[in-house]
């Protein structure tokens, strides 16, 4: 059974990902490239009623499924679909980077980046 939890309550915890999109793979319906690994936390709702979507930043090859540690969420103002941003645990990202590594996808939306 799948539940909505906040985005948030995530932030600064060891997470399992499903990799659905991996670093190198086209978007099936916009035909961009995928930079960085990106998936989704099997079993949690976002508000877009998906699953909730998550950024894998700091591995640098094609994963199916990767345990790190959330250490920011991306939360979009003009979309009810939160991004979290995992990383290998002990592993440090700026703001910056994360703005920078997630441009591809987050150039359409007004977000923030929570931590």
């Amino acid at each position: 059974m799948s539940e909505q939890i906040k985005a948030t309550s995530f932030l600064n915890k060891m997470i399992t990902i499903h990799i659905d999109r991996p670093l190198g793979s086209k978007h099936p319906k916009h035909g961009f490239d995928y930079p960085i690994n990106y998936g989704y936390v099997p079993g949690v709702m976002s508000g877009d009623g998906e699953e909730l979507d998550a950024y894998l930043l700091g591995v640098y090859e094609a994963v199916e499924e990767y345990t790190g540690r959330c250490v920011a969420v991306i939360h979009r103002m003009n979309d009810d679909d939160d991004k979290l941003v995992i990383v290998p645990d002990g592993h440090e990202v700026s703001d910056t980077e994360i703005k920078v590594r997630t441009h591809f996808q987050e150039q359409w939306f007004d977000s923030t980046i929570l931590k």
